[in-house]
């Protein structure tokens, strides 16, 4: 790899530019000859100066990956006010997050002589609290009513549901909550839902009776904001009318992520003389399970026939051959509002593109190229590490923990810190030594089991004055029959000890009842999947241990597994401002930009994940993070994917995600890993070839796990040979033929 060059070179070939032009705004022969508010478009370009000049009629500004939005929004409200066209207290402009909201006021701040403090620029939630603190009489709400945040909301359905005598295991506190949240996002209270069964009108009840808490205690949660505003200005007109007249311009950031409750709330504020202006990338819509609706985008161009629709394609990140991807993925969902992305930036680099013979070597080169990358004057914090799911940055930290190069995981937890993975190992913890009373304390009424606080703290009063562990004082209690379940599980999981780390792994998740508890969340999928991940960690514990030493006794080998957990669960993750490789999730990456951007994991049934393929609109949500991911790339980016996978400590045969067959091939570079004793090409971009094994199209075969098959495609060779099966029921596979162990019936 040639020495990294941080700067830019040439403008690109006219043939990767942007055709054509656009039109200056009527009666502008210049931006020398403006007055002095027009010192504010200095800089734009010319899309960025039509949607900043607008007339006050709605409007659409479809905002690509690194264009410019936060520009264009910022200098609408200070054109407004400078031009005279509007007071600043005529302008309200929202946000999702605190952090763009800050942003905004900061950039208003340097742009204008105003008091930003003063102007209605917040996100959903601040805007509309401050709507209710204003008109809490009308809203009927106390003068002092507080705001719940979801651990306050949480707590109060546990009161509830306790008061009521209600069983939380048939109505977890998450689920209900979840529930609540939803119906309110969906506009709804308790007696507007539809409820087709006695569960789920046993949940609407509830529903209503947290609702009576908490008026009672005078309190709200982040849902009921949006509901009980909405709600305000819906019914009372005088009300409506006033704020229709008082805000005449009103911006909306990130549209494609508003819900339909967000909408409807939006829609409240506009009458004959109102200008709504909204700012979206319906290309960049990743939060459906939130609730964020991309058609809201299509209804606001309907339903307010707007005519102002203007389309920021130019990126000021990304080098051309990631842009020409980016728009060649994209292109493959329909309904798009459309654009396409283009830049005065070089064509740059190649995509580098990596198949790995499985997920540990996925991680190893990663690693490897990261090495190089810093070697070569690269800022490590200008490499990011991007993945579907949280579960695969385990293997991707131990990688990193064992090259000893400094990581942050951003907007979330280390692997072995997560909640899941924490109380599964309280539990081997125990098997390992019953007195251990941090992990007893972690674990011995989680799952509940009925132990309450008091409980403990008698058992914690018992063992103080014997002076044993919390486990060895239960048989001194006189209420020890509360905790006879959990002793004799304890007991059960010691008496397998000497099973195989994988096989005791996965008994004490089962036999632990955290798998039940987390498969019994509405969100507990990810937690789930992070479960599975914590026994192919064991199993790869195990592969390496066995390279190292001749015994693989059980007892000892759970205490070393223990050992490492503890060792990379432990201060290695770079403190801030620390030069630091970046871990994150696709979702979690939006917003952000790197220099260098790897995305790993591009298989079928992982990115896409298996479970969009069963969901309306999944697949087109699934690209459009596909291109969220692609565009984080400034200068580098590199695509991995593995042909087998560690999965429930099985191994999974993957096939290369459908999302790297749509880009060109013509902008990709496959790589191959020659410091390795054997070498993995990436053979889905190799000519077809069947040299080098036995197999040949039409032979019938025999799979142990999907069953008998055709063979209806052959390419590559020697290591690198695969075939693609079609095994009927099983589906159309393409497997490795060095690893897929095929038979000739």
């Amino acid at each position: 790899m040639p020495p990294f060059d941080r700067s830019i070179a040439a403008p690109m070939p006219e043939s990767v530019k942007r055709p054509g032009g656009f039109s200056r705004i009527p009666g502008t022969q210049g931006r020398d000859s403006y007055n002095e508010p027009m010192q504010l478009l200095a800089g734009l370009n010319d899309e960025q100066l039509a949607a900043v000049t607008l007339p006050a009629q709605h409007a659409l500004i479809i905002a690509g990956a690194g264009s410019g939005k936060t520009r264009v929004l910022t200098t609408r409200i200070a054109w407004l006010i400078a031009s005279g066209q509007a007071a600043a207290t005529q302008i309200m402009a929202v946000t999702f997050t605190n952090k763009a909201a800050r942003e905004m006021l900061a950039r208003l701040g340097v742009m204008t002589s105003l008091n930003v403090k003063n102007l209605w620029v917040g996100t959903f939630h601040g805007l509309a609290h401050r709507l209710l603190r204003a008109h809490w009489r009308d809203a009927g709400l106390p003068q002092g009513f507080q705001i719940m945040d979801a651990a306050d909301q949480l707590a109060a359905i546990k009161r509830l549901l306790k008061a009521l005598g209600a069983d939380d295991e048939k109505f977890p506190p998450k689920e209900l909550a979840w529930f609540i949240n939803a119906q309110k996002e969906a506009g709804l209270r308790p007696e507007g839902v539809e409820a087709h069964d006695d569960y789920t009108r046993r949940r609407v009840e509830l529903y209503a009776a947290y609702e009576a808490q908490c008026m009672r205690e005078g309190v709200v949660d982040f849902a009921e904001l949006m509901l009980r505003s909405y709600e305000l200005l819906a019914r009372n007109e005088p009300l409506r009318l006033h704020y229709q007249r008082r805000f005449r311009h009103i911006l909306v950031d990130e549209f494609q992520d508003t819900n339909r409750l967000q909408y409807q709330w939006l829609k409240r504020f506009v009458g004959e003389e109102n200008a709504l202006f909204c700012v979206g990338d319906d290309d960049q819509s990743i939060y459906a399970f939130r609730g964020a609706e991309v058609a809201n985008m299509h209804d606001f161009v309907r339903e307010f026939e707007v005519a102002n629709l203007i389309r920021l394609e130019r990126n000021y990140r990304s080098h051309g051959n990631i842009l020409a991807a980016a728009n060649a993925v994209i292109a493959n969902n329909p309904a798009r509002l459309g654009k396409n992305l283009w830049t005065e930036a070089p064509m740059g680099e190649p995509i580098r593109v990596y198949a790995a013979h499985d997920d540990a070597e996925e991680a190893r080169f990663v690693v490897e190229e990261i090495q190089a990358l810093t070697r070569q004057g690269m800022p490590a914090a200008e490499i990011a590490v991007l993945y579907r799911s949280n579960a695969q940055s385990r293997a991707l930290e131990h990688a990193l923990f064992s090259a000893d190069l400094p990581y942050r995981v951003y907007g979330g937890l280390r692997f072995f810190e997560r909640a899941e993975i924490k109380h599964a190992l309280a539990y081997l913890r125990l098997v390992a030594n019953p007195h251990d009373d941090t992990a007893f304390l972690r674990v011995v009424n989680f799952p509940a089991r009925g132990i309450g606080a008091r409980t403990i703290e008698q058992l914690s009063d018992v063992a103080r004055a014997a002076g044993t562990s919390l486990y060895a004082a239960i048989e001194k209690l006189p209420n020890a029959a509360k905790f006879a379940g959990f002793c004799d599980l304890i007991q059960r999981l010691r008496a397998i000890a000497h099973l195989p780390l994988p096989e005791l792994v996965e008994q004490t998740l089962e036999a632990s009842g955290l798998r039940a508890h987390y498969r019994a969340e509405r969100e507990g999928q990810e937690r789930l999947a992070n479960l599975d991940e914590l026994v192919n960690a064991a199993a790869g514990f195990v592969a390496e241990q066995s390279l190292n030493r001749a015994s693989n006794d059980s007892p000892t080998v759970l205490l070393d597994f223990l050992a490492h957990a503890s060792l990379e669960a432990g201060e290695h993750q770079a403190d801030e401002g620390r030069d630091a490789v970046q871990l994150m999730t696709v979702h979690a990456a939006k917003g952000l930009e790197f220099d260098v951007v790897f995305v790993c994991g591009l298989e079928e049934g992982l990115f896409p994940h298996e479970q969009s393929l069963l969901e309306r609109g999944g697949l087109e949500e699934e690209r459009r993070l596909m291109y969220v991911a692609v565009t984080r790339a400034k200068r580098l980016l590199y695509l991995s994917h593995a042909q087998t996978r560690q999965l429930h400590g099985q191994t999974r045969y993957a096939v290369a995600s459908r999302f790297l067959e749509e880009i060109p091939i013509d902008l990709l570079k496959p790589l191959t890993m020659r410091s390795r004793r054997r070498e993995y090409a990436s053979s889905w971009a190799l000519p077809a070839r069947s040299a080098g094994h036995r197999f040949h199209i039409g032979q019938s075969v025999r799979h142990s796990a999907f069953g008998e098959g055709v063979i209806i495609a052959l390419e590559g060779g020697g290591r690198d040979a695969r075939a693609q099966i079609n095994f009927g029921a099983a589906g159309i596979k393409w497997l490795a033929l060095s690893v897929a162990k095929l038979e000739v019936p």
